[in-house]
């Protein structure tokens, strides 16, 4: 095995790549009041901006899945550092550029980022994966890790910025993110890749794709990232409207109690992943999800529900790398496009999770299980309508359990076959 030292440059720029991925993902939600207010977008137009963001790095994924083995590592996450700064820097630009069409700008900008967020989500995981290295697994939990401290500084940094020096300056903050991947892509023109696996080694898409482990994984983290966003994406009108939270109250202990406890969960399997079965502590985790969900929905009061909020951070912490730890352990020479499908699979659970609970509180309000939830807590119509969609959003860590429930069978059956036909005098 090789030396882990000799890549030390590159696992740091993979941890600032997927920190940078996170402003990517998560700047432009913070900036939808002010840019409704100062440019007059409407709702269904923020709606289109998130809908091409997920859309474009799902195409990402699915676009660069059979690609990344062929041409290798860094002809691709070089040009993907670029292109994210680039559709930052157009993003801020968009008023200057096209005074009259401003929302074209945006997407287009939308757009150009995604593209560049989707292929740096695709190279990440299988570049660490690809490092020599005994624990994979733990490197796999920090490298996410650093998303959730991205999510953090995305949050805090630009909420204050707002707050302090105002939102009609709101350009500025978005160009001083812009230059994050462009700091990342100095840091990987200088860092050594690993190969990836050879042609002749390499698993065929066709022979695994169809097979049930793979299937259960592609299910498990579709649910498991559906678990980990609508929970995330909702934090804030959950707080705001449903606890009637202030809203700079809810989103500094809502989203970045979430999100600290998800970089807290993902960090401590990095240190301590080691000692303990993966796919036991998935099994776990989803469990404690979804009694996380069934206090934010059900639980009376304020502070009951923030606190399972911040706590699901940590119970959804490991569905999405822990499941990538798991397949890549069981196909370890699928090579990257198994990381790649795997990825598409979570972006469209990201998507799906989120929508499907607004429609849900749209269609909820004055529907007899909100009028039950009405008269069994004592609040608004509103309030009801939105514990109502998290309780519905329920399915997502519930089915996620069933699946990693599921793989840890497949595993477990895996294994005592392969014990089997060891011959006599070999452990």
């Amino acid at each position: 095995m090789g030396n882990p030292e000799h890549y030390r440059l590159t696992t740091i720029s993979c941890f600032v790549g997927i920190f940078a991925q996170a402003v990517i993902i998560n700047l432009a939600a913070l900036l939808f009041m002010p840019l409704m207010r100062l440019h007059g977008l409407t709702y269904v137009q923020l709606g289109t901006l998130v809908a091409v963001n997920f859309s474009v790095q799902v195409g990402s994924d699915l676009l660069f899945s059979g690609l990344i083995d062929r041409i290798g590592f860094r002809r691709l996450v070089l040009p993907a550092c670029l292109v994210g700064s680039l559709g930052l820097f157009l993003f801020a630009l968009a008023p200057v550029l096209l005074p009259g069409r401003v929302f074209a700008g945006l997407l287009a900008a939308t757009a150009v980022y995604s593209a560049a967020g989707g292929l740096l989500e695709v190279l990440l995981s299988p570049i660490v994966n690809a490092i020599p290295n005994e624990e994979k697994g733990a490197a796999m939990s920090l490298l996410h890790s650093f998303y959730a401290w991205g999510q953090m500084a995305t949050i805090i940094a630009t909420t204050l910025f707002l707050f302090l020096v105002g939102e009609r300056h709101w350009q500025w903050m978005v160009g001083f993110w812009a230059l994050l991947p462009l700091a990342n892509f100095l840091l990987f023109l200088k860092a050594p890749f690993p190969p990836s696996v050879p042609e002749e080694h390499r698993l065929n898409m066709g022979d695994l794709i169809l097979k049930p482990f793979c299937l259960l994984a592609f299910a498990a983290i579709f649910f498991g990232a559906s678990a980990e966003v609508l929970m995330n994406q909702w934090t804030s009108a959950f707080m705001e409207r449903a606890l009637l939270l202030p809203k700079l109250t809810g989103d500094l202990f809502g989203m970045c109690g979430f999100a600290l406890m998800l970089g807290l969960g993902r960090a401590w399997h990095g240190k301590y992943g080691a000692r303990f079965d993966i796919s036991k502590a998935l099994v776990a985790m989803s469990a404690l999800a979804v009694l996380c969900y069934l206090v934010v929905a059900l639980a009376p009061g304020t502070w009951p529900s923030l606190l399972a909020c911040m706590v699901c951070g940590f119970a959804t912490s490991l569905l999405w790398p822990g499941t990538l730890i798991v397949a890549s352990e069981r196909y370890p020479l699928a090579g990257a496009w198994l990381f790649a499908l795997l990825a598409a699979a979570g972006d469209v659970g990201a998507g799906l999770g989120p929508w499907f609970t607004g429609w849900v509180v749209d269609h909820a309000i004055d529907t007899a299980a909100a009028l039950r939830l009405e008269q069994w807590l004592g609040i608004g119509g509103e309030q009801a309508a939105l514990r109502l969609g998290i309780l519905v959003g329920t399915i997502a860590p519930l089915l996620a359990l069933l699946c990693h429930w599921g793989m840890k069978r497949m595993r477990e059956n895996h294994r005592q076959a392969a014990c089997a036909e060891l011959p006599i005098g070999i452990p």
